[in-house]
């Protein structure tokens, strides 16, 4: 947007200093029209040039981060060690 604005107002003041006018003798309206043309030319310029680049936030993805814990599991028999056993297990949620 900022190299448009320059682009436009570049081309718009380059149109107007190329257009042909006849000098004459105590008009004092060219002064005043120059003097405006000029204030705005350097308003849109330095709205151009001050104006920062926009800023995207982008709300962060949703991580899903599952609860687990340690718990004891159902009773299974070892016949290695001829022994009943209830074997430590993960419970995620």
């Amino acid at each position: 947007m900022k190299r448009v604005a320059i682009a436009c107002s570049a081309v718009a003041i380059a149109i107007v200093c190329a257009a042909p006018q006849q000098a004459a003798a105590g008009d004092g309206g060219g002064f005043a029209a120059g003097l405006i043309g000029g204030l705005a030319a350097g308003t849109l310029f330095g709205i151009a040039a001050s104006s920062p680049p926009p800023v995207y936030y982008a709300e962060p993805a949703t991580v899903y981060v599952p609860t687990c814990y340690w718990t004891r599991g159902r009773p299974m028999w070892d016949g290695y060690r001829g022994i009943w056993v209830r074997p430590r297990i993960q419970v995620c949620d």
